[in-house]
């Protein structure tokens, strides 16, 4: 990792801006549809309530972008706890994206069934059963990540990291709920992965995969593109 791939905020709040502005830039530079894998969390909140407000919400070619999500709760789509509705009420009751636009992570029938059922608009969306390394599915994939290096739902020690043939996988162990993921091979599927971390707890597992660590599951995206970190000071305190 160097650190031009690093970008430094003071505080959650700069960083915040500074990666919605980074994303509104990156979506104004492109040509047709403009995929992004959301993720949840709190500094993806303070980045959507960001876009939906001015002057971002202006720049934003809203009219050529597509949204999916890199993982979600088992849980219904009102559910307090949904990434889903988070978004909902920070930034798409709020900005000009119509129903077909939004692609959120089904919640209905099994989590097994759900997670079948996204891989398979997935690949309705994509065109293809197959991942072409030379034409990436997203245009960015914004991730977080724990203290203990999950990102998105892929958590320490689970069945999923080892997932190579799914798209998009249901997690029953390691949290209280079920939750459902993309795999690493869709994650690896992009123009540029964007991390947004903030806080000192994370900065032991920053520290380790910034080392070259990869045995936390952060620090096994390898996308067919770039890697970008946008993290505030907190999160550089113990990597020294």
């Amino acid at each position: 990792m160097t650190e031009a791939e690093i970008d430094v905020s003071a505080d959650p709040a700069a960083l915040a801006k500074r990666a919605a502005e980074w994303l509104v830039e990156q979506a104004e530079a492109s040509t047709g549809t403009f995929r992004i894998s959301l993720s949840g969390g709190s500094t993806p909140r303070a980045l959507y309530t960001l876009l939906a407000a001015e002057p971002l919400r202006a720049r934003m070619p809203w009219d050529r972008v597509e949204l999916f999500w890199g993982d979600e709760r088992f849980v219904p789509p009102d559910d307090k706890d949904s990434n889903y509705r988070m978004t909902r009420e920070t930034m798409l009751d709020h900005v000009p994206l119509k129903p077909e636009q939004i692609h959120r992570m089904p919640t209905e029938g099994t989590p097994e069934e759900a997670a079948a059922a996204y891989e398979a608009l997935l690949k309705r969306v994509y065109g293809s059963d197959r991942l072409d390394p030379s034409r990436p599915f997203f245009d960015v994939t914004l991730l977080g990540m724990g203290p203990d290096g999950h990102t998105a739902s892929l958590l320490p020690d689970s069945d999923v990291l080892e997932e190579r043939s799914k798209w998009v996988a249901a997690v029953s162990q390691g949290r209280p709920e079920v939750r459902l993921t993309l795999t690493y091979p869709l994650i690896d599927s992009s123009r540029l992965v964007a991390f947004l971390l903030n806080g000192a707890e994370k900065a032991k597992a920053f520290a380790q995969i910034r080392s070259g660590d990869s045995s936390l599951p952060a620090g096994r995206v390898a996308p067919v593109g770039r890697v970008l970190w946008f993290v505030d000071r907190a999160v550089l305190e113990k990597d020294a």
